[in-house]
C-alpha cells in the first residue's frame, strides 16, 4: 500500500472516529466507542502490528502519522468521558433536590468488636506481669489436641469436649487453646517459658445462652525449676486485681483436669450483688472465670521437659465469660449475632 493512501486512510480514519465520538450519549456506548477505534482490532492498531511490512523508508513517517492519530484519540475520548460525567452530576443536581433543612443522618463509624476489646484488655493485663503472647493453630491434629496432653483414645476425659472431626480422623478443630502448651514447650524446651495463648475453640455442643460452638479461649503456661501452686495462686490473684479492681475477692476450689494435677477452679466474687446472691451467680454469690493446675507430668514430659527438673502451672480462662459477668450481658450468642444494637453499646 502506498505511504499517501495509508495516510489518506489514517486521516479518514480520525474524522469518523471524532465524529462518532461526538454521538456518544453514554458510558456504555462509550466503552463500545473505545473498543472499536483504541482496541487491538482497530485500524490504527492494526497499523502498528504492521509497521514490519512497510518499507524502511516510510516506515518512520507511517509510524509517527500512527501515533498522532493514536494520540488525538485518546485525548478526545477523555475530554468526552469528562463532559459526561459532568452532564450527568448536573442533571443529578438538577433532578434530585436537597432539602438542607433535614436533620443530618448520623454515621456509625467503626469499631473493636467487644470480644476484641476484651481479649485486649486482659492480653494487655497478662503481659503487665510478665507473659508473652504465643499464637497456636486452630485445626489441630488429634495428637496434640489430646493424646500429648494426657487424653488417650480410651480416655473417659474425652466426653468432656465434644469435638468438630474432619473428613480426616486424626484432624479436627482445637476444642481448647491446651494444645498450644505443647507447642511452646516444644519451641522453648529445655528453657523456662511464660506465655498466653489466646485463640478461637470449637465444640459440638447445643447452642444456649449460656454456651457456644465458638468460642475465645486464653491459655496460660509457666514451666521452669521450682515453680509451686502458690506460685499459680498468686499470679491468678494479681490477674484478678489488675483486672477487676483491689477489692475484688476470690476462692480457689478443687476440681479435675487430664493435664493438670492436682486441678483447681477459680472464682471472683459476682460483681453485680457483691456476694449476696444473684440470678447471674445462681444466689452462690461466686462466679467462676478460669480453669487451673500444676502441669501434669505425662504433660511435660511429652513437651521435652525432665518432671523430675521441672514443674509449671497452667490456667484457661473463656474472655466472653469475663465480658459477660462485667457487663451483665445474658446471652453468649450476641456476641456472634452481629446485632449493631448490641454492638454498638461497647
Amino acid at each position: 500500500m502506498a505511504e499517501n493512501e495509508l495516510l489518506q486512510q489514517m486521516e479518514k480514519f480520525q474524522e469518523e472516529a471524532i465524529a462518532a465520538l461526538e454521538k456518544v450519549k453514554d458510558e456504555s456506548s462509550l466503552a463500545q466507542w473505545r473498543v472499536m477505534h483504541l482496541g487491538k482490532s482497530a485500524f490504527i492498531s492494526q497499523i502498528f502490528t504492521r509497521l514490519a511490512e512497510i518499507s524502511k523508508e516510510d516506515r518512520p513517517k507511517i509510524g509517527q502519522a500512527a501515533n498522532l492519530v493514536r494520540n488525538k484519540l485518546e485525548a478526545a475520548i477523555n475530554q468526552r468521558t469528562e463532559e459526561l460525567k459532568a452532564k450527568a452530576l448536573a442533571e443529578s443536581l438538577e433532578n434530585e433536590k436537597i432539602d438542607v433543612t433535614l436533620p443530618g443522618r448520623q454515621p456509625h463509624p467503626g469499631r473493636l468488636h467487644p470480644a476484641t476489646q476484651n481479649m485486649r484488655e486482659i492480653l494487655a493485663v497478662l503481659s503487665q506481669i510478665g507473659f508473652e503472647i504465643f499464637r497456636s493453630p486452630e485445626v489441630e491434629s488429634d495428637e496434640y489436641n489430646f493424646e500429648l496432653l494426657n487424653i488417650p483414645a480410651y480416655h473417659p476425659a474425652r466426653d468432656m469436649w465434644d469435638t468438630f472431626y474432619t473428613t480426616d480422623p486424626n484432624v479436627l478443630l482445637r476444642t481448647h487453646t491446651s494444645p498450644g502448651q505443647i507447642h511452646a514447650m516444644h519451641l522453648f524446651a529445655p528453657e523456662s517459658i511464660r506465655v498466653a495463648l489466646p485463640g478461637m475453640c470449637y465444640r459440638y455442643e447445643q447452642v444456649s445462652a449460656r454456651s457456644e460452638i465458638q468460642f475465645n479461649q486464653i491459655e496460660l503456661l509457666a514451666v521452669g525449676k521450682n515453680i509451686t501452686f502458690g506460685d499459680l495462686k498468686g499470679t491468678l490473684q494479681e490477674f484478678a486485681f489488675r483486672m477487676f479492681g483491689n477489692n475484688v475477692r476470690t476462692r480457689f476450689r478443687p476440681s479435675y483436669f487430664p493435664f493438670t494435677e492436682p486441678s483447681a477452679e477459680m472464682d471472683v466474687e459476682c460483681f453485680l450483688c457483691g456476694g449476696k446472691g444473684c440470678p447471674m451467680c445462681k444466689n452462690s454469690g461466686w462466679l467462676e472465670i478460669l480453669g487451673c493446675g500444676m502441669v501434669h507430668p505425662t504433660v511435660l514430659r511429652n513437651g521435652g521437659y525432665d518432671p523430675d527438673v521441672y514443674s509449671g502451672y497452667a490456667a484457661g480462662m473463656g474472655p466472653e465469660r469475663i465480658t459477660i459477668l462485667r457487663h451483665y450481658v445474658e446471652d453468649i450468642r450476641y456476641f456472634w449475632g452481629n446485632d449493631i444494637r448490641f454492638l454498638e453499646q461497647f
